[in-house]
């Protein structure tokens, strides 16, 4: 498994979230740069990450039991249970992280909208993803790859789920137990 995989599957999971929230079956095919959001190439211009790395990971997640094929649509869908047991449980001691030097960036973990206003830090340091356009200044996070920043732009879900997983990565106990639950309340 890689960090991108993860990123990857989060994506998939926001996909999901998009179709509930509109409160109807997946949608037909919907262009994305000219393609499908959920081919490999849709992928690929959503995230940053090349489209043979994305379906190396797509059948990484597949034959680990991570994501499954959908029969009905023939996309490829997360295993909400087991990527949330996984990341609750596993990602911070195989993709672990720790607050670096100062530089501008995206906020993530606890001062991410997700979390901002839900934990009180008694130090003024954020941390952020290390990203050119970035307004914010903290403690580099490395994010699981390099290309989070720009996805998160595009995507408030996935920034969201992003924030948490860093959240688990990085908190204390107490930290990690909140990102935990809400993630375990996003991702069902």
């Amino acid at each position: 498994m890689k960090s991108q995989d993860v990123v990857v599957l989060l994506k998939l999971a926001s996909l999901e979230d998009e179709v509930k929230e509109a409160g109807h079956e997946p949608p037909p095919p919907r262009p994305f740069g000219g393609e499908d959001i959920y081919s490999v190439r849709g992928l690929e211009a959503a995230l940053g990450i090349s489209k043979t790395e994305v379906g190396a990971s797509l059948k990484r997640s597949i034959e680990s039991g991570l994501a499954i094929k959908d029969r009905a649509t023939g996309r490829h869908k997360p295993n909400r249970r087991l990527l949330r047991d996984f990341i609750v449980h596993g990602l911070k001691f195989v993709f672990p992280a720790k607050p670096g030097a100062m530089q501008r960036g995206l906020p993530t973990a606890f001062a991410a909208p997700v979390l901002k206003e839900s934990l009180h830090s008694a130090g003024h340091l954020i941390c952020v993803w290390p990203y050119a356009h970035g307004k914010d200044l903290g403690q580099v996070i490395e994010p699981l790859f390099k290309s989070v920043p720009e996805a998160a732009e595009k995507d408030q879900r996935l920034y969201a789920y992003l924030a948490l997983v860093d959240a688990i990565r990085i908190g204390n106990p107490r930290e990690s137990h909140l990102a935990a639950d809400l993630l375990k309340a996003r991702l069902g």
